[in-house]
């Protein structure tokens, strides 16, 4: 980064864009590396997981289709329902090897771009065989966090859904049949408070990742620290977030297209069109883990928290050999003032 430190805060959401893509850029060898080893993976797997699902779960409609059509009891019968299990089994099992490679894919490349993106800040000398060296432990401190993520994600959901319960009762109780109004309108109001505390956590959680990265904190410690941090930037990380998201739908619908795209464009057509959905996947995928760096620096820059490049490069260089957890005092030194 050139920019010096007291003028990241004043980065917008098209600031932020163009100093991740100047990052990217100047330093494309390396980030090509990086993708080609993790971030490719990453967006195979997710494509994958789209066009088995999808197959698997065609597949089961169509034998529940014929079953309906068939007397119960008889062997066809038996068999097509015991093929409906079978695929059933099948797609549970391709949703947890999914889960869990999606995990690890996602974790490392967030260890491997973060890590280079605070080398570049500090002017250290990178190389990719570092960077794979440090990925591994990075990594430990990442799914802590993520679980604790995944368990204030979990209770989350289940409050909500606790929630819409005794609200769904109440409409039933004091409304029903003739409230269908007054239903419609408290189940979006509902859905809309729940999609903005489900962003939140989410954008929290993004922060977080950096956080135990570049840190000493990491699990609820990196959430709480991450919390902090954004205060004063909600909107524009916010708006990142939506952004990314809505392109990652936007790109898996597309690669469900391909399915039902005019048989004329043939079997090569077909693969074109898969490996521009995986390319624009991939450089999302990239492109979002930069920015995900940088809003960090923008977040500091913007509390005049004061990180010395020196302190910074000492903590990276740690992870090469045994870790030993520095002070929060030594990594963040103490305000600086316009």
């Amino acid at each position: 980064m050139d920019r010096e430190q007291e003028e990241l805060q004043f980065l917008g959401f098209f600031g932020i864009c163009k100093e991740s893509t100047n990052i990217i850029f100047r330093w494309s060898k390396i980030f090509t590396k990086i993708t080609l080893t993790l971030i490719i993976p990453l967006s195979c797997i997710s494509l994958a997981n789209d066009g088995f699902s999808t197959f698997i779960s065609g597949k089961i409609i169509n034998n529940a289709d014929t079953l309906e059509y068939i007397p119960q009891g008889t062997p066809t019968y038996n068999k097509i329902s015991n093929m409906i299990s079978s695929e059933w089994t099948t797609f549970w099992l391709i949703k947890l090897v999914y889960l869990l490679f999606l995990l690890i894919f996602s974790l490392l490349s967030t260890s491997a771009v973060v890590y280079t993106v605070a080398c570049i800040y500090t002017g250290k000398d990178i190389t990719f065989k570092k960077i794979m060296s440090v990925v591994p432990k990075v990594w430990k401190r990442l799914i802590i966090t993520f679980l604790w993520n995944f368990g204030i994600i979990f209770v989350y959901n289940f409050v909500w859904l606790v929630i819409s319960f005794f609200v769904f009762v109440i409409w039933f109780l004091l409304f029903f049949p003739n409230g269908n109004l007054i239903g419609k309108i408290a189940s979006s109001i509902l859905l809309i408070i729940y999609l903005l505390g489900f962003t939140y956590i989410n954008v929290i959680w993004q922060l977080a990742s950096v956080v135990s990265v570049l840190e000493d904190t990491y699990g609820i410690q990196a959430m709480k620290k991450s919390k902090n941090l954004i205060k004063g930037k909600m909107g524009i990380a916010t708006a990142m977030f939506l952004v990314f998201t809505f392109c990652l739908v936007g790109i898996q619908i597309l690669f469900e297209q391909s399915e039902v795209i005019d048989l004329t464009v043939g079997i090569g057509g077909k693969i074109c069109y898969g490996i521009l959905c995986l390319m624009m996947l991939t450089l999302l995928f990239l492109f979002g883990l930069v920015v995900q760096t940088v809003i960090y620096f923008v977040c500091k820059s913007y509390h005049h928290e004061n990180i010395d490049k020196s302190t910074l490069a000492d903590h990276l260089d740690a992870y090469l050999g045994e870790y030993i957890p520095l002070n929060s005092k030594n990594i963040q030194l103490e305000q600086f003032h316009m």
